[in-house]
């Protein structure tokens, strides 16, 4: 499977998972110019959510977790600016999540970080 399917298959994998948790998906790859990319914006609670999903299938490169880098959290809260700007949103609650999927063995592993970034 190449890295674009993987993908792909992660992100609607952790829509599933949302979904299923109470959360309602607003948007799916929002991207603000060259700035950067939020994989999934969602609604839970009256919270507005950017949500970064990271998949692995094998520890090769570490955990999911570790694929987050400084640079990517401040690209992801320029995308959310950015969002919000073109959106005129304003006085809501927001955050930054972090879904992890792994596929090791067979086996499907999902984490949810909550307010992540």
């Amino acid at each position: 499977m190449n890295r674009r399917k993987a993908g792909s298959k992660a992100e609607d994998q952790a829509v599933m998972f949302l979904e299923q948790a109470g959360y309602k998906i607003i948007n799916r790859n929002f991207t603000f110019g060259r700035i950067g990319e939020i994989d999934i914006i969602c609604k839970h609670e009256g919270t507005l959510i950017f949500v970064e999903v990271k998949a692995r299938m094998n520890h090769e490169f570490g955990p999911p977790e570790a694929s987050i880098t400084r640079k990517k959290i401040l690209s992801m809260k320029r995308a959310a600016e950015g969002y919000l700007y073109i959106n005129n949103i304003r006085d809501i609650p927001c955050r930054f999540d972090f879904i992890a999927i792994e596929y090791i063995d067979g086996m499907t592993a999902i984490r949810h970080l909550i307010n992540a970034l």
